[in-house]
């Protein structure tokens, strides 16, 4: 598995991730080939060798000629929706600028459709966003990870006047995101950088188990005391050698205790749930004070999913409060195949760990489905497809 760590000691911005992208071997021409299917124009990307420090590093630039127009939400996310990029791509830079939208729509307290994006709606940021995203997925790598990130204080000059640091963008998007303080008065993370890192890193800490096969080094614009630099380690981990952080994921967990609800109304309350992000809802029966029946109810779902959530608690349900804890789950490597049986496709959940398949289990739903189809037993259609899924994995095995 293709794997990249960024390494963000000076901080991160768009510029600095594309300049190692660079150096990494996305071309200047192939990174303008992905960029042109955005259908912008007045824009050169400018790409040379710098020094910051004693290091040398890629410096990339965007020129652009001429104003550019204020740009919505929606004006960015057509552009990015119509262009012939990759679905994976696009998906990837929409959820970018909806972060970006979203966060300064609370900042400057207006709907995000309100908010004209100033910096990050004009060109050089489009360029940034999607060139990254693209650079990426150009180098085929799988996940991303990060180092905390450093956060100084002093002040910076914007569009809105003069703003304090982290930027009030950046420290809204840096939220769940390990950092530390730094004794500097420049804008380390820019808004634009925060909303990559987020949106494209798998998690945030020391570097994974890995085989290193290059490091990019990316020049930030300003010279600072110390070498404004970003790199980027690409190369290549195995499950076994991952086993631990690949397989590691910071989740939301959200529980109330309910006594006065009708019990007929849990099921709407799971629905909502999963219709707002939770990966997973349960309740669990427990005796409350006075002897009085109740439930815990539980719902575990990403960091980014945990307000929508919370909403969905509040919305349809009886209780007041919800308690919130963050978690580490350990889950093995997992993906879905297909089997063919005597009365139909099945899907199969397949679960690994050193790259073996140590558990296959048949869909549920398939199996009902096929069953009521054909009017035999969901345990025929279950165990036939459980056993041609293991075949399947025998056999290519034996051929590896």
């Amino acid at each position: 598995m293709r794997i990249a760590y960024l390494d963000c000691l000076s901080g991160i911005s768009g510029n600095m991730l594309l300049g190692a992208l660079v150096e990494l071997g996305v071309g200047k021409e192939a990174l303008c080939a992905d960029l042109a299917e955005l259908g912008l124009t007045g824009w050169n990307l400018e790409v040379k060798q710098v020094k910051r420090g004693a290091l040398s590093a890629t410096l990339v630039e965007v020129e652009v000629a001429g104003p550019q127009p204020r740009r919505t939400l929606s004006d960015i996310l057509s552009i990015i929706s119509d262009s012939a990029l990759p679905a994976p791509i696009k998906e990837k830079a929409k959820d970018v600028f909806t972060r970006l939208a979203s966060v300064e729509a609370q900042v400057h307290g207006q709907s995000e459709e309100e908010i004209h994006f100033h910096e990050v709606g004009a060109v050089d940021a489009l360029v940034d966003v999607v060139g990254t995203v693209a650079g990426f997925h150009r180098l085929g790598v799988e996940r991303i990870y990060c180092s905390p990130l450093p956060v100084p204080r002093g002040w910076v000059n914007s569009a809105h006047g003069d703003l304090p640091l982290p930027a009030p963008a950046a420290a809204l998007l840096l939220r769940n995101v390990p950092s530390y303080g730094v004794e500097s008065k420049e804008e380390l993370v820019t808004p634009t950088g925060a909303a990559l890192a987020v949106s494209i890193s798998e998690a945030f800490g020391p570097q994974p188990p890995m085989t290193v096969e290059a490091v990019g080094c990316g020049a930030g614009s300003r010279e600072f005391a110390r070498p404004n630099v970003l790199r980027v380690f690409l190369g290549e981990v195995t499950f076994s050698e991952a086993q631990g952080m690949a397989k590691t994921e910071r989740l939301a967990l959200l529980e109330t205790n309910i006594d006065d609800m009708n019990p007929e109304l849990c099921e709407s309350l799971m629905e909502r749930l999963f219709a707002a992000g939770a990966l997973d809802a349960y309740l669990t029966p427990i005796i409350m004070k006075k002897g009085r029946p109740g439930v815990i109810v539980s719902a575990l779902c990403n960091l980014q999913d945990r307000d929508e959530v919370y909403k969905a608690f509040l919305g349809e349900s009886t209780t007041l409060g919800v308690r919130v804890s963050e978690i580490e789950r350990c889950c093995l490597e997992r993906e879905f195949r297909e089997v063919e049986t005597r009365w139909g496709k099945v899907k199969i959940k397949v679960a690994r760990s050193d790259n073996r398949v140590i558990r296959a289990a048949p869909e549920y739903e398939d199996c009902r489905r096929l069953a009521k189809e054909h009017n035999v037993l969901v345990r025929e259609v279950y165990d036939e497809a459980k056993a041609r899924a293991w075949l399947l994995f025998t056999n290519e095995e034996n051929k590896e």
